[in-house]
């Protein structure tokens, strides 16, 4: 079964709209990585303010492989999407991860 990964970012007051434009900038670049299979950008509702990175991976060895990999580096860079000067648009991560157990899927 599949590889989850949670990246908990806690995003400043105001900052929201900020982070999803500028992971809308790089959709699609994880894409391409060898056992990815799924992403999501999780807006806070209800409950809690931080905001939710979802990946899923074939397995636990694609997730580390591409967290090592000149791709991740150059998305994750300090600057990467961002304006010269501007602020981060989060200001802190949690990573939790999870291997999937059991698996349903909607019609």
């Amino acid at each position: 079964m599949s590889y989850v990964v949670i990246n908990v970012l806690t995003v400043p007051e105001g900052a929201g709209s900020t982070l999803e434009e500028r992971f809308a900038a790089r959709q699609g670049a994880v894409d391409s990585a060898p056992g990815f299979e799924h992403f999501e950008l999780l807006r806070p509702v209800e409950g809690t303010e931080d905001y939710l990175v979802y990946t899923r991976w074939r397995s636990e060895e694609d997730f580390r492989a591409w967290r090592e990999s000149q791709a991740f580096g150059q998305g994750h860079a300090g600057a990467a999407g961002r304006p010269e000067g501007a602020r981060p648009a989060a200001t802190g991560s949690s990573i939790w991860a999870f291997q999937v157990v059991q698996h349903s899927s909607g019609a």
